[in-house]
């Protein structure tokens, strides 16, 4: 029997960080963190400019926690400056909001980039931070749909460990860099049709020797290559 195309190594100490010079996140300059708020009626807005990942995650998490606490009703978010969001910035998110609700407030989203969508599509938890998400539709049944809410917030953040080790597969065995491995799970989730996080239960199972689906295996391989030929343009592009 032919090998498998996909034959990911078990993830290491090391998958913190990039282990391929030429990526294409290499060759960009991340978007420093920028993080305003102003006072609107008794809620406070917040707008957050930039790239959102692990390295900034202390920083987010303390502007958020400020700002929930100076309102008193709870915060708006204006993510459209927002360029990149992974996992542990939505479990900060998550986190923030839960506190919210636990404080009797709601942390809303006014606007949002489309990669920021797509992540909270994919982990559906974008209902979540909609205006009046905190509401039920029925006559008494508030505190139902605050306990299902809260049931949802916690199974997202559970989600959170197993993307991030399914992105450090991705790392050490294509050799890409945290965000080059985060668009290919989003890129494979889409192609496929599969929930993020399912995706990331199947990658890490993979490690453990049983195979992925031939449809996912060949949607790696191909979310791989563009992202190989795209950090080939660019070196091109920059030797020009």
């Amino acid at each position: 029997m032919p090998e498998s195309p996909f034959s990911p190594q078990p993830p290491t100490a090391e998958l913190s960080a990039p282990t391929r010079a030429d990526s294409i996140s290499a060759t960009l300059r991340p978007q420093a963190l920028s993080i305003d708020t102003h006072p609107d009626g008794t809620r406070t807005v917040v707008v957050v400019r930039g790239e959102l990942g692990l390295q900034v995650d202390d920083e987010l998490r303390a502007a958020l926690r400020d700002a929930l606490g100076a309102a008193a009703e709870g915060i708006d978010l204006d993510l459209s400056g927002v360029g990149f969001c992974d996992c542990s910035a939505l479990n900060v998110l998550l986190g923030v909001r839960e506190q919210a609700v636990a404080e009797g407030k709601t942390v809303t989203i006014r606007t949002v980039g489309p990669g920021t969508e797509r992540l909270f599509t994919l982990t559906g938890t974008l209902p979540l931070f909609m205006p009046g998400s905190e509401n039920s539709d029925g006559d008494g049944d508030g505190e139902h749909a605050l306990g299902v809410e809260v049931v949802q917030l916690r199974r997202a953040m559970q989600t959170r460990p197993t993307i991030d080790l399914a992105r450090g597969v991705l790392m050490a065995t294509f050799g890409l860099s945290p965000q080059d491995a985060w668009q290919v799970l989003v890129t494979v989730s889409q192609h496929t049709n599969t929930k993020l996080h399912r995706l990331a239960e199947d990658l890490v199972t993979a490690v453990q020797g049983d195979p992925l689906p031939e449809t996912v295996q060949h949607e790696v391989a191909a979310a791989v290559a563009r992202l190989s030929a795209s950090a080939d343009q660019e070196g091109e592009s920059a030797g020009d």
